[in-house]
């Protein structure tokens, strides 16, 4: 797509939350934590500046977790008492979802306030939210109606952050790569090809500003095996300009997620593991970049950690000084690979 050097040093978008945001979100005063919030995302954008990001987030820091972003903002959902093993808590659809305002105007007036790099959003996909919520009986027919929903209240959503200025928008959905395995994984509520026509509903857009780029993030491992045709199927369907892979385990089954990629779509390489503190060798990242090279033309490709560094607040993988060794480390190869075009 030619153009995609301007995002090329990327993050899924959550970052390990700050001390101080930590001790006023458990102290309960709403007024203390709004400031901390806000005082916690100038930093927060110094920090990825400072780091020679191409994108900037709020880091996920006014959220709980990174499905915040939608249902913080809509109606028709009930939290339960469940967590899972990802530390997400529980939450069903009651009803279809109303929205009760834009989803995350004020984050990305605030990013845009604080520096002209491009802001970067991340939200939960339409689908993702569908398959993990909807139980039958509880006032929603389907979960294939519920995913139709929840893709029209962000689909609305990214037309107005778009709007606002935001020019990277990232759709995060953990279960479609266990969905291209040879032996799929199970796909909670929402069927594959659901999935794949309710995702295509939220991410098309009436017209695209130069520069703008919707992305989906399938999930944050490969799967053992890839099957081909299940993978072209998802590319296809789904109308994203951008893939967020992961490509930090150096298996053949990541090389076979980016070498299924239509010509025409960009890719970011998840190129270092977000849940280990030991940094990776740089050598052994240039080689399977330079491999990735041989299936897909880098002037189309961009560079991340694998997944996000806490998608849940209270789950961050690994500490401060971790994470920012780990965005060192991404911007180095970044310049390896594109030198300073950027």
């Amino acid at each position: 797509m030619a153009d995609t050097f301007n995002y090329r040093i990327d993050h899924h978008g959550s970052l390990v939350r700050p001390a101080a945001l930590v001790a006023a979100r458990a102290a309960g005063d709403p007024q203390a934590r709004a400031a901390a919030e806000r005082g916690a995302v100038e930093e927060a954008v110094v920090f990825q500046r400072r780091l020679r990001s191409t994108v900037v987030t709020d880091g996920d820091f006014p959220r709980e977790d990174f499905r915040g972003a939608v249902l913080d903002a809509v109606t028709g959902f009930r939290r339960t008492d469940e967590v899972g093993a990802d530390g997400l808590a529980g939450w069903v659809a009651e009803s279809l979802p109303k929205a009760n305002g834009p989803l995350l105007a004020d984050a990305a007036d605030r990013i845009t306030a604080l520096t002209v790099i491009a802001p970067k959003v991340s939200l939960p996909s339409p689908a993702y939210l569908a398959a993990t919520t909807y139980r039958p009986g509880l006032g929603v027919s389907s979960a294939r109606e519920l995913g139709e929903a929840l893709a029209e209240i962000i689909q609305a959503g990214i037309e107005l952050l778009v709007a606002k200025g935001v020019r990277l928008i990232q759709l995060n959905n953990p279960l479609l790569l266990g969905q291209l395995a040879t032996d799929p994984a199970d796909p909670g509520a929402l069927s594959f090809e659901d999935a794949l026509a309710v995702e295509a509903l939220a991410v098309r857009l009436e017209t695209r500003p130069e520069g703008v780029r919707i992305g989906v993030a399938p999930g944050f491992a490969a799967p053992g095996a890839v099957d081909r045709a299940r993978a072209e199927r998802l590319y296809g369907a789904v109308p994203a300009d951008r893939w967020i892979l992961p490509f930090d385990q150096g298996t053949d089954a990541e090389l076979d997620l980016v070498r299924a990629l239509p010509e025409d779509r960009d890719v970011c390489l998840g190129v270092v593991d977000a849940t280990v503190p030991a940094l990776e060798d740089i050598d052994t990242v240039m080689a399977r970049i330079d491999a990735a090279g041989e299936v897909k033309d880098l002037e189309d490709a961009a560079v991340s950690p694998s997944r996000g560094f806490a998608d849940v607040a209270s789950r961050p993988l690994l500490t401060t000084e971790e994470q920012r060794r780990k965005l060192v480390l991404v911007e180095t190869v970044a310049r390896y690979v594109w030198g300073n075009e950027f």
